[in-house]
Parts: structure tokens; sequence; C-alpha cells
């Protein structure tokens, strides 16, 4: 088993931290997100991606008595992360519903800062039994909630070819979207879709050999997605943020592709999805956030190679008016 050893500087301390990386997920910029959250020891904290608790075990270690940590994963296999402390609070749910259950725990605008890693963890890309992976067979699956009804098998099989066409030119940005939906819609006359392999030979025609890896790439990216409504998901959390957080609380975002790095890009700079700067009557900007780094922070040539599938993360920060 590999592993890692972080040292972290922050509140004028310094701790050497060790991850292991087979069990679940080796947590990105590890430095730079607990840098962006300005961890107070008495204060309130969220982290809705919890994951392997990688984020969240340094946070706590940052905390002191009267610190809190809330950690939110709808993935059963999370739960196996929970660390044993009382300031930590495991709510098995999508981050979706976060200003219901902050509201629950009586911490709706009372929270310092809120951390989200968007990325899938290794732990699912590695488990052939999910199916998010193109590297193995098995099931056409991709939920991250295993109690959800609806996996990608379902989607391919019963999707028709317009529906089909714009998941993966919105959420894979493949150019030959329509005709790879025609394809899949075509073949499943004869025989339902349901394992890796079945969907790689249909889609095999458009990869071309060069690009092979990206095009798969980007087929089970918009699956994925379209599966888990992970944009719908991510856009309702960010919203209630500005419920959440209280004035000078930090946002601290992790994105992996370009899609959700737009949307949380022109958020945190416009309070809106669409970019679109609202101003007052005397012509000031109304934003709810003060960005903190205008430029997305990227990992460090040395932690892409201890962790190739940090390459493509970005880092944003951004502090509640």
């Amino acid at each position: 088993m590999k592993v890692f050893t972080f040292t972290v500087s922050i509140l004028n301390q310094t701790k050497e931290m060790e991850i292991n990386d087979i069990d679940y997920h080796v947590p990105v910029m590890l430095n730079e997100s607990l840098e962006g959250m300005n961890i107070r020891a008495n204060g309130i904290y969220v982290d809705v991606t919890f994951g392997g608790g990688g984020h969240s075990g340094k946070i706590l270690s940052f905390l002191g008595k009267t610190g809190r940590l809330f950690g939110f994963d709808q993935d059963a296999d999370a739960e196996r992360n929970i660390p044993e402390d009382n300031r930590f609070t495991f709510i098995k749910s999508n981050f979706r519903y976060l200003y219901n259950f902050m509201r629950y725990h009586d911490v709706n605008g009372k929270v310092d800062g809120i951390l989200a890693d968007l990325g899938v963890s290794s732990h699912h890309f590695d488990d052939k039994e999910r199916g998010f992976s193109f590297r193995f067979d098995g099931k056409l699956d991709m939920r991250m909630n295993v109690q959800a009804e609806r996996t990608a098998a379902d989607i391919v099989n019963s999707y028709s070819v317009e529906k089909l066409a714009d998941v993966f030119f919105f959420y894979g940005e493949l150019k030959t979207a329509r005709k790879l939906a025609a394809a899949i819609v075509k073949n499943r006359e004869n025989k339902s879709i349901n394992t890796i392999e079945e969907f790689r030979e249909i889609i095999k025609p458009f990869t071309g050999k060069d690009k092979e890896k990206k095009f798969l790439a980007q087929a089970f990216q918009a699956l994925r997605i379209e599966v888990n409504d992970e944009m719908h998901a991510l856009k309702e959390m960010l919203q209630q943020t500005q419920n959440v957080l209280k004035p000078e609380g930090r946002l601290v975002v992790i994105t992996y592709h370009s899609l959700e790095d737009r949307l949380v890009k022109n958020f945190l700079k416009t309070g809106n999805f669409e970019g679109k700067c609202e101003q007052d009557f005397f012509g000031n900007k109304q934003t709810p956030f003060r960005i903190i780094n205008n430029k997305a922070l990227v990992p460090s040539p040395e932690e892409i190679i201890s962790n190739p599938r940090s390459r493509s993360a970005k880092l944003r920060i951004a502090e509640k008016i």
C-alpha cells in the first residue's frame, strides 16, 4: 500500500499527514484547499464531498474542542471512513440538500467554510462493480448512490436519439453525439445494452485510434453526469451556500472538467450561472462573493506525478460578502 505524506502549514501550524491512497482516495490539493478555507479553531465547517475523508480528517486536525465539521456523502461505501470524533457529523445525503440539513442542525448562516471536491473518488474508478471506468467490463451502472433506481444501462436503453444526443453533446462535449446516439438506439433494437463491453463495442467506430481513451472518457463522463444528475445538484448546492455561510465564510471548490468549472467560476464571480454581472442603481456590481484567487489554482507538477488523477483539477476560492 502506498502512503503519501503531506506537510500542511496553516494557522501558523505545521503538521505531517499520512494518507493511504489504496483504501479510497487521495485528497487533491490538500494544502491549497485548507489554506483557502482559512480555518478557525472554533469554526463550523462543511465537507460536502466526504468520500475517503481525506480533506475532512485534515480539517478536524486544526479544529479545537468547540469546532464542528459536517460531512456529506450519498455513497454507502464512504461510511466506513467516518472518523471517531464527536466534533464530526456524517450526513448520508446528496449535497443538493445542504440547506435543509444545515437548518436541521441549526447552523444556517453560521458556517465558516464549505469545501467541495467534485471529482469522482479513485475508489469508484477502481471498483469494476460500480461501472464508472471503461478499463473494466461489468455492469453499466455509474450510480453514486447504489440505492438510486436509474443506472447508465437504463439511460442507454430508454432515452430517445434526441435525448441521448443531448447527453453526449452537452455533458461529454462530443461532436459526433448525434451519430453516436443513433448507433446506440439502432443496436438496442436487437439486444439491450447492459455491460461496459457491450457499450464500448457499439461506440468503437466513433472513437478513432489516436484519441480512443479521450473519447471513451468523455462518453463515460456524459453518462455518469446524467445518471447522478450532477450538474443540477451542483447548481442547487452552490445557490444554497449563500444562506448557509456566514459573512466572510469561505467557499472552496475543486473541479475536474470544464462544464462544472464554468458553472463554479460564473457563480463565484456574479452569483449566477450565466456570468451576467448585475448592478445596482449606482452602477455597483452586485455579487454575493469576493474572489480570493482570480486565477484558478492547479496541482503542482509533483502532485500530478504522485497522483495523476489530479491533473485536471482546478481550485477556486471565494468569501461571502
